[in-house]
């Protein structure tokens, strides 16, 4: 049954609130601003880097002994890592010869949902109503059932066991004759669910709330990757934990970093940034030069939108104090909220332009040109429809 809280803000409230959000506003803008200047910045240099680290990168075709004459050299080569150590879960007993060992868990919990829908009232006031709903799901970290806003839902989660996610991992991962180091190592992909014949659960039973009448042993089950606490894998209880294994099995991969004695470590660019990769695979040169740019390509555009968006929000809070004093008159407040956030949405995207495309001066001319034209543009579009208004 869905539970419903109602909450009435009066005129002044909303607006000291609105008033209050403008520092927010502030925030926001200089942190945009911020962002996207250094993103520029990042995106530039690392293209750099990404250039001048493809001019000495040298193809090596075997790498299966050490090579002295390649000390201090950026290279290319492809050749499987491995480990012959065995990784090793103490808390679940499990061993396995993999790269890393990955242990993941969850709780069966009651989850809270919420949906709220505001009214505006006559007057300048603001009626919210919550609709709270609740289920029985999986998730990622046990919640705390105290802070539901239905009383009859509190303090019904509990859980059987507390057991962090943790990866375990090789300490020598080997490539060809050479040592992959830590930051190399943590690129390698491919994890496949592990297939567990069985686990020491000495150790977990020890850390099993056993429900009354119950014995520790008796709660655990092993199903395929997962291992199960709980009185019913096919029916779960409130409080059932699910632990699923994964791992890293050898696999070819390849790579591009700079060869120290009988190991790697990043390529140190004019520029002061570093460049190293590894790739799922036999890649060649190209196509792992091509990746990088592509991803430093992506990375930029995902961080100038979030910039762009930190802008035009903070813009939004600066105006918000405008369309609640119009709330006064419901219908009045709705039409100057649309128009607060148009002109947010214009300032916010012309702003922002300025910001690349001078950030562009120094580094790409003749697109900051290009930018410093659409934000021009742009601005005269808000100027035409401010004097359209009058």
């Amino acid at each position: 049954m869905a539970y419903t809280v109602t909450e009435s803000k009066s005129w002044f409230k909303r607006i000291s609130e609105s008033v209050a959000g403008i520092t927010i506003g502030f925030i926001l803008i200089a942190a945009g601003t911020w962002l996207l200047w250094w993103n520029e910045e990042r995106t530039f240099k690392t293209a750099g880097a990404i250039a001048e680290a493809e001019l000495v990168t040298q193809n090596v075709e075997d790498v299966s002994r050490i090579d002295p004459a390649l000390e201090g050299k950026l290279i290319h080569a492809s050749a499987r890592a491995e480990t012959d150590e065995t990784v090793t879960d103490s808390l679940f007993g499990i061993k396995i010869n993999a790269i890393n060992l990955r242990r993941n868990a969850e709780y069966y919990q009651w989850q809270e949902h919420s949906h709220s829908e505001t009214r505006k009232k006559l007057g300048g006031g603001e009626e919210t109503v919550t609709t709270y709903t609740y289920s029985r799901e999986w998730v990622s970290s046990p919640i705390d059932s105290n802070k539901f806003e239905d009383p009859s839902y509190r303090g019904r989660n509990k859980i059987l066991a507390d057991i962090k996610d943790e990866t375990f991992w090789a300490g020598k991962v080997s490539f060809g004759a050479y040592r992959l180091p830590d930051f190399l190592k943590h690129s390698i992909g491919g994890e496949v669910p592990m297939t567990l014949q069985s686990a020491d659960t000495k150790q977990l039973e020890r850390i099993i709330n056993v429900p009354s009448g119950r014995r520790a042993g008796d709660m655990i089950s092993i199903q395929g990757s997962t291992v199960y606490i709980g009185q019913n894998p096919g029916n779960p209880s409130i409080g059932d934990v699910r632990v699923t294994f994964t791992q890293t099995p050898a696999a070819e991969v390849s790579l591009i970093a700079k060869v120290i004695r009988d190991t790697f470590e990043p390529f140190r660019a004019s520029n002061g940034y570093d460049f190293s990769r590894l790739s799922m695979g036999t890649l060649s040169t190209e196509r792992m030069f091509e990746g990088a740019r592509s991803d430093n390509s992506i990375m930029a555009w995902i961080l100038r939108a979030v910039g762009v968006v930190c802008v035009i929000i903070g813009l939004r809070m600066i105006f918000a104090p405008l369309s609640v004093i119009a709330d006064v008159i419901p219908i009045l407040g709705t039409i100057v909220g649309a128009g607060a956030g148009i002109v947010a949405m214009l300032l916010g995207m012309a702003w922002s332009m300025c910001v690349v495309a001078v950030a562009w001066v120094r580094f790409r001319p003749l697109i900051a040109g290009g930018l410093i034209a659409g934000a021009l543009l742009l601005v005269c579009v808000l100027y035409r429809k401010g004097k359209n208004a009058e």
